[in-house]
């Protein structure tokens, strides 16, 4: 076996090997003086889970706002693989394992708070901004994305602590309406010892991919006997291999009675009507049966010096960096009931839905010349997403009443995507005829049933029946950057009640930008592209394929990875290099329709006062904040527009570039009481109005299409920010120690959320060369109500064990009776833990009632309830060495998703259960 030794292996390497050699000399001084400290009085330490819940609830106990706390002790005895797994168990906490239309996988990816959208949530890494950026194309663009953060790129190894604050405060960094996380870092002169090493080395094993990989990462932290300099560095690279099996139903489409020849019938529900009693019904477009593969590899660091030049000044600068390459390929084989309603081919017979509204089954016969099967094949070789930041901070105590602090730092996140498509069916030019379609829908209870079926003996098995349909090819990288800076006063006044006022002020600079979008098109066929098949290497679906949602696919062909990569290298219409794969001409292929520029800077400043009695203590304040906003998208001209006014050109056509100007300040008062009502019940009231600003992508006017599909989205710069005035009551009893008994109540009122609208527009379709009908959808501001309530308990219990459980409940509408994107009205969590000198595990299950999501390909998605199971055994072999056994996923949920109602699935993803081992050293 070769052994490459890469330089994030080499430092866990050394790193263990150092903890092994200051093991060995500890062990033997402790055998010297093992006789002298018998005779001393034992001293009880409580530890582990224990303590760090300890240190969660007397943090949460002496807040004056609301606020829930995970420790880096709490995320090391779970099997938490990024800081939304960490923070999941917390109340009030929804996560998602992905931001749009890519569907769920096997790890979390995105938090919200209450039952909203991650796009209210404000993500803070030591209380400044960072920037992160997403792997999928569609949410690159999309108009449901771009302010959320990707926890992806966040993983567990960063956490000293994360503060999750449920009610504002004036000192608070704006955006998070419905609340904000607070990563905090382990920074070097925060630690006990001088030096402290920590390294781990394991495995993830993934049962659906049947892959193994690598787990590593590697700490050291040194400071000085005098507690005044300090360096910390971290490092981590852990890779997993991902297989995710899917039933897709990609869009519903409204049928038209205008295509069909007059006199058409259909047998509807077993009577013989005419075809004019399904215009207006809705069907599926495409039905698919898709094989997901992706290899993510997760390599990044941190590094943090800390200085104290005197007693009353300390000084820091901190950087990190985390990079996800994420290559992947997706086989969709999908049946197509849009293609053939577009031909006029009418079903034999149909059902629908008991109101009538969708067409769950229907039989096709085996006639015409559109495709009753399609076949795509994609790889994704580039996909990528990254985050970094630099950040510079500063703590003076200038007298013993006035303090200074300070944050001045850059924060950049991309997102990038490198595609090549293709597309066969079983129509092309020989002219064969289709097999007949046959599909029934079963709710989100199964997969959807499909059936193909010839009178001439035509298999669809057979690679050597399917002809070349199109290709299509897109480079695409979307850069998200913010410059910061923050300037904070703290005066300790002590004059009666009012302890204390601070004030500050922040100004930043954001910045993101589509403009790297290079096509392969702007024709889906065109003499560049070679129509010839590839030779198929004898590839297949997964025999098991299906098996979690009941649709198998056995035995169908499919295309290898390098089957499309020879095929691209010869297929795109690129500069003239037969060795390239994607060598797009960036002025040429530049589809300027996909542009977008959004800058967006802000000044901030706040005042506020902490005030205290004999019982109660309280902060009141207010922040206003300016924001200045200026967008760019283009389009094309029209007859209006002067020839002087082009701005771009390339083979999609000349460019008008539009500008939009966007200038409003927000006021945004807050006060948070906090009141004793004895030793253990504290009762705490709060009371904010908040803002957050709609998403990037949101805010821009680009429309982007799919032509397969006829649908499309658009942004929209004229939107408000989404505001809202936030009412939160609760009480907290203590009981005993480490234990809690919470319920709290919550309303928002939101004066204007961001909802969804979809409109009809006539653009040109590449694919059929003429004007069409597209269903586009554009955000609005309208307004909403959130309210809600939670419930908390945990306790230590008999004979080491203990429990920690809570209960939300959140019921959000629109004002006009629709549903609020991201709404889980339940959500719970149960975790049972045991725990002594040696041994510790815990069982955790996390449940999330179904929620509306966005809209995708024109129509809603919903995401159906869905529970995970996950549990950890850590077993200490000395005080310098521990092994862990981690699982999730351990019930192998399935993930279903479903349209305006459970009528109309769209998706039923399987990402299989994922183990870990891991060995870990500490010194």
């Amino acid at each position: 076996m070769k052994v490459i030794q890469t330089p994030i292996a080499a430092a866990v390497t050394l790193t263990l090997l150092s903890v092994a050699c200051a093991a060995q000399a500890q062990t033997t001084e402790q055998k010297a003086d093992k006789k002298a400290d018998a005779t001393q009085l034992e001293q009880v330490v409580v530890t582990g889970i224990r303590a760090s819940r300890e240190s969660s609830l007397n943090t949460k106990r002496n807040a004056d706002s609301l606020v829930e706390v995970v420790t880096a002790e709490d995320v090391g005895k779970m099997p938490d693989k990024n800081v939304a797994d960490a923070i999941q168990r917390v109340p009030g906490v929804n996560i998602a394992s992905s931001a749009g239309g890519e569907g769920g996988f096997s790890e979390n990816d995105r938090v919200s708070i209450r039952g909203t959208s991650p796009s209210l949530t404000q993500t803070l890494i030591n209380g400044h901004a960072v920037s992160t950026g997403d792997w999928f194309v569609l949410n690159l663009f999309g108009t449901t994305v771009g302010r959320s953060a990707s926890y992806s790129l966040l993983p567990s190894e960063l956490v000293g602590k994360v503060t999750i604050n449920k009610t504002a405060r004036a000192d608070l960094v704006e955006g998070g309406v419905a609340g904000a996380v607070d990563v905090q870092t382990r920074r070097p002169l925060e630690f006990k010892k001088n030096l402290t090493l920590e390294a781990s080395v394991g495995a993830m094993h993934s049962t659906l991919a049947d892959k193994t990989d690598p787990q590593l990462s590697a700490l050291a932290a040194w400071k000085n006997s005098t507690n005044t300099f300090g360096v910390l560095l971290q490092v981590f690279d852990q890779k997993q291999h991902l297989r995710r099996d899917g039933n897709e139903v990609l869009g519903y489409f409204t049928i038209d009675k205008t295509k069909f020849a007059p006199g058409t019938t259909v047998n509807l529900n077993g009577t013989v009507q005419s075809i004019d009693v399904l215009d207006g019904v809705k069907a599926p477009s495409l039905i698919g049966a898709s094989l997901f593969e992706q290899e993510r590899h997760r390599q990044g660091g941190a590094i943090e010096a800390q200085i104290k030049p005197t007693n009353d000044l300390t000084l820091g600068i901190s950087a990190f960096t985390s990079k996800v390459k994420a290559s992947n390929m997706n086989t969709n084989f999908m049946a197509s009931p849009k293609w053939l309603f577009d031909a006029g081919i009418a079903p034999l017979t149909a059902a629908t839905s008991a109101d009538g509204k969708t067409l769950v089954g229907a039989s096709f016969p085996q006639t015409g010349a559109a495709n009753s099967i399609i076949v795509d094949s994609g790889i994704r070789p580039g996909a990528e997403q990254k985050s970094n930041y630099i950040n510079l901070d500063g703590k003076w105590v200038a007298t013993d009443r006035l303090t200074f602090t300070g944050q001045i730092g850059r924060t950049k996140g991309t997102g990038a995507s490198q595609e090549f498509a293709s597309e066969v069916g079983n129509v092309g030019s020989a002219g064969n005829t289709p097999l007949a379609l046959s599909y029934m829908m079963n709710g989100t209870s199964r997969g959807p049933s499909v059936g193909f079926t010839s009178s001439n003996g035509a298999n669809f098995r057979d690679y050597t029946t399917m002809y070349w349909n199109w290709n299509y090819g897109a480079k695409v990288k979307v850069p998200d950057e913010e410059s910061y800076g923050t300037l904070d006063a703290e005066w300790q006044v002590d004059a009666g009640p009012l302890e204390s006022v601070k004030a500050g002020v922040r100004f930043t600079d954001h910045s993101r930008t589509n403009g790297n979008w290079i096509s392969s098109g702007p024709n889906w066929a065109n003499a560049n592209i070679d129509k010839t098949l590839p030779a198929w290497s004898g590839d297949k679906y997964p025999s098991n394929f299906g098996s979690a949602f009941g649709a198998p696919i056995n035995g169908m062909w499919r295309l290898s990875y390098a089957d499309i990569a020879k095929w691209a290298t010869i297929s795109t219409q690129a500069k003239p290099d037969p060795n390239a794969v994607f060598n797009y001409d960036p002025a040429q292929r530049h589809e300027w329709t996909n542009d977008f520029d959004v800058n967006e800077k802000t000044d901030a400043g706040y005042v506020m006062g902490f005030f205290a009695g004999d019982r109660w203590k309280a902060n009141a304040g207010v922040r206003v904040v300016r924001t200045k906003g200026h967008y760019s998208t283009l389009r094309a001209p029209n007859s209006q527009d002067p020839a002087a006014v082009i701005d771009n050109t390339s083979l999609f056509g000349p460019f008008v570039r539009e500008y939009t100007d966007r200038n409003y300040t927000d006021v945004l008062p807050s006060a948070n009481l906090s009141y004793r009502l004895n030793s253990d019940l504290v009762l705490r009231g709060a009371l904010a109005k908040t803002m957050a600003r709609a998403d990037y992508t949101a805010l821009s006017s680009t429309t982007s299409l799919n032509d397969q599909l006829n649908t499309g989205s658009s942004g929209n710069p004229n939107l408000n920010p989404v505001r809202a005035v936030n009412y939160d009551l609760s009480l907290e009893w203590y009981f005993a120690p480490r234990s809690l008994v919470s319920a709290g109540v919550f309303y928002q009122d939101f004066s204007s959320f961001v909802d969804y609208r979809v409109t009809q527009g006539r653009f040109f379709s590449d694919l059929h060369k003429q004007v069409e009908t597209y269903n586009i959808t554009q955000p609005v501001n309208v307004g909403a109500k959130n309210k809600g309530f939670e419930l908390g308990y945990q306790q230590p219990l008999f004979g080491n064990f203990g429990i920690n459980a809570n209960y939300t409940y959140a019921s959000g509408k629109l004002d006009g009776g629709g549903e609020m994107s991201g709404n889980s009205k339940n959500t719970y969590n149960l975790e049972g833990y045991f725990e002594n000198d040696v041994l510790s595990a815990r069982v955790a299950y996390s449940y999330r009632s179904k929620f509306y999501g966005s809209y995708d390909r024109g129509v809603k998605m919903h995401m159906d309830d869905v529970g995970t199971l996950v549990a950890s055994i850590n077993y200490k072999i000395n005080d310098y060495l521990s092994l862990s056994l981690d699982g999730l996923n351990l019930n192998n949920p399935t993930l279903k998703y479903f349209g305006d109602n459970k009528d109309q699935p769209r998706a039923f993803y399987s990402n299989g259960r994922q183990y870990y081992v891991t060995l870990r050293a500490r010194y």
